[in-house]
């Protein structure tokens, strides 16, 4: 299968996910854990994708100069502070790390 295939093909599926999703009856999307469930997956989704890029190169994990920009974005984000603060505490820390490694 060439690539191209592979993307219609999951292309057509998430349409069709998507498509399932909008026909689930309100009854069911009113109930307070799956609006919590709803809620949440997107998150943790990310999380899973930032987790990967970070501590992942090819088949290896690695613990490096972008692990330390994560821990300092993740102090900065328990310490409340601004989006962009974070963004660019952890650029610092890491880009700081890359030079003293």
């Amino acid at each position: 299968m060439s690539v191209w295939g592979a993307v219609v093909v999951a292309g057509v599926g998430c349409y069709l996910l998507k498509l399932a999703g909008l026909s689930v009856p309100a009854r069911v999307l009113d109930r307070p854990v799956v609006a919590r469930v709803a809620d949440l997956i997107p998150v943790a989704l990310l999380a899973a994708l930032v987790a990967v890029q970070v501590a992942g190169d090819g088949q290896a994990l690695v613990a490096d100069a972008r692990l330390l920009g994560l821990g300092a974005a993740v102090v900065l984000l328990i310490l409340r502070a601004p989006f962009l603060l974070v963004v660019f505490g952890a650029a610092v820390v890491a880009a700081l790390a890359r030079l003293l490694l």
